[in-house]
């Protein structure tokens, strides 16, 4: 017999299924019927084209050039974060002084409302008297066009992202350093293992299912970052930051074609879920026995 308590949960378990479906499901359908209409705008009345939208789309080669940018923008910005997440919580983890504040200061980044780190890599990297510019200029490096060339720029916005969203690696791995049992590091010293065996053998493979979701999450974040993205670049210079988010958006709200636009934001859902699934399929939550 279910207690009075038990009911109360379901409520409020149903009452957030409910709410998922209506704010998640509603628009995801909303964009699948989209995809399969063209209207020249939102109140404009939509005509059945099928699957129309997807043909022109998969035609178009700006389309598969966002894909491009989008692949390396995410696997640039994945990589760094990880790899400087990594550095940053070990030396966090350590004993120092000043060790409370110091991991206080390291989330400080992450808190940032993404419209001020935006705006402060702009003034930074001004080609006129920004910070960074000056800099370089003095130590004989000239003026550096961090937004005027595709390579520059999409390696300014990958910078931006790291510096913005390495503190939540760096929050995740010090939460899964500090759940590793000392005795393992005590018994490989007594066996003579440096650190970078120590590295190796012990912390990543105690840190793999950290690290597993923390990919996961990023992968798919970075795939469908479009705020510091946009801020930063609006997908210029000549489209080499143009990525899918970007593309849908412009479709839909600049060109006016907002089958097309649909199509492009349902064509990247239907990758990262496929990425989605490759992942899982080759990193496991749970180790098979």
């Amino acid at each position: 017999m279910r207690s009075r308590h038990d009911w109360v949960i379901w409520a409020f378990f149903a009452a957030g299924l409910g709410l998922t479906a209506l704010f998640v499901g509603g628009p995801v359908a909303n964009a699948l019927w989209l995809s399969l209409h063209q209207a020249s705008s939102f109140i404009a009345e939509p005509r059945f084209v099928g699957l129309g939208n997807y043909a022109r789309v998969v035609a178009d080669p700006e389309f598969w050039r966002a894909i491009g940018n989008g692949l390396t923008y995410a696997l640039l910005s994945i990589v760094l974060q990880v790899v400087i997440g990594i550095a940053f919580a070990m030396v966090l983890n350590q004993p120092f002084f000043g060790r409370p504040l110091v991991r206080g200061l390291a989330t400080l980044p992450y808190l940032l409302p993404t419209v001020v780190v935006a705006l402060t890599f702009q003034w930074m990297a001004d080609g006129s008297f920004g910070l960074v510019t000056v800099l370089a200029r003095d130590l004989g490096f000239g003026t550096i066009p961090w937004f005027e060339q595709p390579a520059t720029a999409m390696l300014s916005v990958v910078l931006a992202s790291v510096w913005l969203w390495t503190p939540f690696v760096t929050i995740c791995v010090l939460a899964g350093l500090q759940t590793i049992p000392p005795a393992l590091y005590e018994a490989a010293r007594v066996d003579g293992a440096g650190p970078v065996a120590r590295f190796i053998h012990i912390t990543l493979p105690q840190l793999k299912p950290v690290l597993t979701v923390v990919i996961l999450l990023r992968a798919i974040w970075m795939f469908n970052k479009f705020d510091i993205v946009w801020l930063l670049t609006r997908g210029g210079p000549l489209g080499a930051t143009e990525h899918l988010p970007i593309l849908a958006y412009k479709k839909a709200f600049s060109l006016f074609d907002v089958g097309g636009g649909a199509a492009v934001a349902t064509v990247s859902f239907l990758i990262l879920t496929a990425l989605v699934a490759v992942y899982f399929r080759l990193f496991p939550l749970e180790e098979k026995r």
